[in-house]
């Protein structure tokens, strides 16, 4: 097989109440076909101990007070301590701790980006040239050219922009067009004030892309000031009557902006 057309897996996984496509390319060395397993094993293993619809999930354990933190697996303390860094990071706004009625602690804002990029990156580490993982919509690359197109939230199957990327980024949105506003204002309880369409963000790393996502949604009209100050990190926003923003940066990564 000539280096023009290089090995390729595929897969496809369901898990977490969602969807995982797999592309891995360059993939030459059987510890790639190995280690896509491992991360499959991986997501199953996160959603038994992080789900919040799960009874018996460690998570759920913990936030009924039947488990110490310190008799937690050490997923649950790395989480954790993510989520208590992008709190103060984003001053509040993104909390583990504002779910819904009778749950005391859902860290689920972080757990699957932290979740993908992990999955991603033992893939990678296997010897794979370009790896694709998406999670429900947030993916994580590596290697590349790749192009990822963004949804359209007022538009069922269009697409808002395409950003391309060569090397290692990170794509998350947020917003109600899948699940409803399951986002909230963490000082409120309620749906953000000024709230978009939809919001995605653009870094290295899925864990702060998702977890930043997540909180600048929940800031609403306030998210584009603070996105703009952060380092690495870029975003594009549309809002409900279908006018877009994005950050300064952001144009380097737009293959074909929407109209």
């Amino acid at each position: 097989m000539s280096d023009n057309n290089p090995p390729r897996l595929r897969h496809v996984e369901h898990c977490m109440g969602t969807v995982f496509s797999f592309d891995v390319r360059g993939a030459r060395d059987p510890r790639v076909r190995a280690a896509l397993d491992e991360a499959v094993a991986g997501l199953h293993r996160v959603d038994a101990v992080f789900s919040t619809f799960r009874a018996d999930s460690e998570i759920s354990r913990l936030g009924r007070g039947e488990l110490a933190l310190a008799q937690c697996s050490a997923e649950v303390r790395e989480v954790l301590g993510l989520c208590e860094e992008a709190e103060r990071r984003t001053d509040g706004w993104f909390t583990p701790r504002y779910a819904g009625p009778g749950t005391a602690l859902d860290p689920t804002g972080l757990v699957k980006g932290w979740a993908v990029e992990r999955a991603a990156r033992t893939i990678a580490a296997a010897g794979a040239g370009k790896v694709c993982l998406n999670g429900g919509g947030d993916v994580q690359l590596t290697g590349g050219p790749w192009r990822v197109g963004i949804a359209d939230p007022l538009r069922p199957g269009g697409l808002a922009t395409v950003v391309e990327a060569d090397g290692e980024l990170a794509v998350a949105t947020s917003g109600p067009a899948e699940r409803g506003c399951h986002i909230l204002d963490p000082r409120t309880g309620e749906p953000p004030a000024g709230r978009l369409a939809s919001l995605t963000v653009v870094c290295p790393a899925l864990t702060e892309a998702d977890t930043w996502a997540t909180a600048g949604y929940a800031m609403g009209g306030r998210a584009r000031e603070w996105l703009e100050g952060l380092p690495d990190v870029e975003a594009f926003a549309v809002a409900p009557d279908g006018t877009t923003w994005h950050t300064s940066g952001f144009g380097r990564f737009v293959a074909k902006l929407s109209a």
